[in-house]
């Protein structure tokens, strides 16, 4: 297919590198000056100025950015581009369902199309297109580019209408980051109280304790390895989002309320950059003892 890519960042530049690899011709857009041409001079696509640009002539835009406000300014930008009729933005970014229904309309009164269809999983996974991908929009559309989501993602699903991918993405890494932040603290407990933490985390590996969170984040832990997989700036955007939405449902969500507190206090510690697993350090400050 020709698609545009719009988003060149930590997720982004993996994602369009496996499209590129699967045969799609890309032309691409990213923010930074500089960044989609040299991209493009790697991976054989077509870099432009502007997110119009980079539409003119695809079938299909995907855009992977930072959040709402991103998305909706691209939205607008396609809107007004003309030329909308049977053409198709996927957005992939994390931006909420009240963002992605918003992009969805202002799309709609242009002729475009609109999936949101967020993913899961970090660096690693954008990099050998193993991500989980989770759709929300119209069964054909989802059809339609199910070509493009195989090439990125290893489990890839439709979960309903639009919005309710995005929905899908944030009670998960609201959980993840609940269960980090859980993770970290039983690491504290450990050590506190003299336990072997190889022990300890085999242990909770094998059993009930265990988690995702548990058996890719200990060991980065243990070394205080920040190295940026998923940022805690935007896995604290992704939580906010999460717990907004279970306030309009009238439904308590403690834990990740829990852990919104823990990286709105690593946010203050300049940490924002950082993989979200250095919600580890203020952890370690209300323990007054570093693992």
């Amino acid at each position: 297919m020709r698609v545009a890519f719009l988003g060149l960042g930590i997720m982004g530049s993996r994602m369009a590198a496996n499209l590129a690899a699967a045969g799609h011709q890309l032309s691409v857009w990213t923010r930074t000056d500089g960044k989609a041409a040299a991209w493009a001079a790697e991976h054989g696509a077509t870099a432009q100025p502007t997110p119009a640009a980079a539409a003119t002539g695809a079938e299909v835009v995907i855009s992977m950015v930072v959040d709402g406000p991103q998305v909706l300014a691209l939205a607008g930008e396609l809107a007004n581009s003309g030329h909308g009729e049977g053409r198709l933005l996927v957005d992939m970014s994390t931006i909420g369902p009240e963002a992605a229904r918003t992009a969805s309309a202002v799309l709609a009164a242009a002729g475009w199309g609109f999936m949101d269809a967020p993913v899961t999983g970090s660096s690693p996974k954008a990099a050998d297109g193993t991500l989980t991908i989770m759709a929300g929009g119209r069964t054909e559309d989802f059809e339609r580019v199910r070509p493009l989501l195989d090439a990125m993602g290893a489990l890839v699903l439709h979960v309903g209408d639009t919005g309710q991918g995005q929905m899908v993405k944030l009670i998960n890494n609201a959980t993840a980051a609940a269960n980090t932040a859980a993770a970290a603290q039983a690491l504290l407990v450990g050590s506190a109280t003299g336990v072997d933490l190889d022990a300890l985390v085999q242990v909770m590996n094998a059993g009930s304790g265990g988690s995702a969170a548990l058996a890719l984040k200990a060991g980065p832990m243990r070394e205080h390895d920040y190295t940026t997989l998923f940022k805690l700036e935007h896995m604290l955007k992704d939580v906010r989002l999460c717990l907004e939405e279970a306030q309009r449902a009238g439904v308590p969500f403690s834990a990740a309320s829990a852990a919104r507190d823990v990286l709105s206090a690593a946010m203050g510690r300049g940490l924002g950059d950082a993989d979200f697993v250095a919600l580890l350090e203020p952890l370690e400050g209300l323990a007054g003892r570093r693992l």
